[in-house]
């Protein structure tokens, strides 16, 4: 860390996922490895080859929205209205922010108000009346949650959405830690999603990486001999990112620091046939190593992408293995028992490496339960203690983006478990 240069740590988390709403749900759910993805009931999936996915079980939107706001606005923009007032109400700060410019809102999103769109487009081609709602102009927009929750909490600090696939997620932590520097004392960031309509789901399918085993306890096995594809998910988290001295003058509990950050590109389109290259993907893991002042051999723990696509599989181990050289990584994956929530997810990794840290325990993986070949990675088979407390969370996002982030946790809390 350079001397002189404005500390982000994180002091609140807000989830809302297949694993569960609220942050111990999620990690309830960790620890006991249970698997939530199954049939998707947010629409009829029969005429699909993929029929399952990962639904956040429960969730009420209007215990977390009001009416206005209901109609307004898409599935993804209620879950990140949830994911956010869970992550205030658990950094102990107050809904609407008292200085609004000292409060940002950066996001990372994918796929917009799916759900929305769907509906209105069906109206305007098959209703009678052939016209779409007054809000169809703004609720499916990547940018709509990002708009929504800076006019509901009165964040007027330098806000924006960040569109990176699945690496969007660790990138909205790596902007606000620069927000932060810049000096805004608390940025709103992290990731939800909701890929799950039939729009979205078809849109999935062009990619032909999805996994269409009909069992949901054998579709998604990242690294696995029998790996097939991967799930899709709802879902996500979202984070408190605060400046260190503002955090400690106001008694707030530190879940850990954003040290250090890195991101490439491939420049190459995602294909049935292409693998990513194992090469900018490594580079980014060792930038992110290097600002945070960090060897490679100090890590606790690794947070894959876990994309469950074979190539994309021994891909991703190739370029642990070059950052690690002889040290093989201890790498845990948790994505299997939620599905792959794209920007969502990678925000969700890093939820779960946080809380590890707080609980001062190291989830085991959720596989493989036989290594595929060309994939032999040190996977945590036990739960077990940090020693260093710092976490390298990786994100690969289709078209060619790379991410990675090193989380350095703060002490557990008392009684952690």
């Amino acid at each position: 860390m350079t001397a002189g240069v404005a500390r982000a740590v994180v002091t609140g988390i807000g989830v809302v996922a297949p694993s569960g709403v609220g942050a111990d749900a999620h990690w309830r759910t960790v620890l006991a490895g249970t698997r939530r993805t199954g049939p998707i009931t947010l629409f009829d999936p029969s005429d699909y080859p993929t029929r399952f996915g990962g639904e956040v079980p429960g969730f009420t939107a209007d215990s977390y929205a009001d009416s206005r706001q209901l109609v307004q606005t898409d599935r993804w923009t209620h879950l990140g209205f949830a994911a956010t007032r869970l992550a205030l109400a658990d950094a102990g700060l107050p809904e609407r922010a008292p200085d609004p410019y000292g409060y940002a809102v950066t996001l990372a999103s994918s796929s917009g108000g799916n759900l929305f769109g769907q509906r209105e487009l069906q109206r305007l081609w098959g209703g009678p009346s052939r016209t779409v709602g007054a809000y169809q102009s703004i609720a499916w927009f990547y940018a709509a949650s990002v708009g929504q929750l800076s006019i509901h909490h009165q964040f007027k600090g330098p806000s924006g959405v960040l569109v990176a696939e699945s690496a969007g997620g660790l990138d909205s932590l790596a902007h606000a830690a620069r927000a932060v520097r810049r000096g805004t004392p608390v940025v709103i960031a992290g990731a939800t999603e909701c890929p799950l309509s039939p729009y979205a789901l078809a849109c999935q399918l062009r990619s032909g990486l999805l996994s269409d085993v009909a069992d949901p306890e054998r579709a998604y096995r990242p690294f696995d001999a029998t790996a097939s594809g991967y799930l899709p998910a709802e879902g996500g988290a979202v984070f408190v990112v605060e400046e260190l001295g503002h955090a400690l003058a106001r008694g707030a509990r530190v879940y850990g620091e954003v040290s250090g950050w890195g991101s490439t590109h491939d420049a190459a389109h995602t294909t049935a046939d292409s693998a990513g290259d194992p090469g900018q993907y490594a580079r980014a893991m060792r930038l992110a190593l290097d600002r945070a002042g960090v060897a490679a051999a100090g890590i606790d723990v690794v947070l894959p992408d876990a994309l469950g696509v074979p190539r994309y599989d021994r891909s991703e181990a190739e370029a642990l293995r070059a950052v690690f050289a002889d040290r093989p990584p201890p790498v845990s994956t948790q994505k299997p028992l939620t599905g792959r929530a794209y920007q969502g997810g990678s925000a969700l990794d890093a939820a779960t490496a946080l809380l590890a840290f707080a609980h001062d325990t190291l989830p085991a993986s959720a596989g493989p339960d036989e290594v595929a070949q060309g994939c032999e990675l040190d996977f945590l088979r036990e739960h077990r203690r940090p020693r260093s407390r710092l976490a390298l969370v990786c994100a690969r996002g289709f078209d060619g983006f790379n991410s990675a982030l090193v989380l350095r946790g703060a002490a557990p809390t008392r009684g952690a478990v």
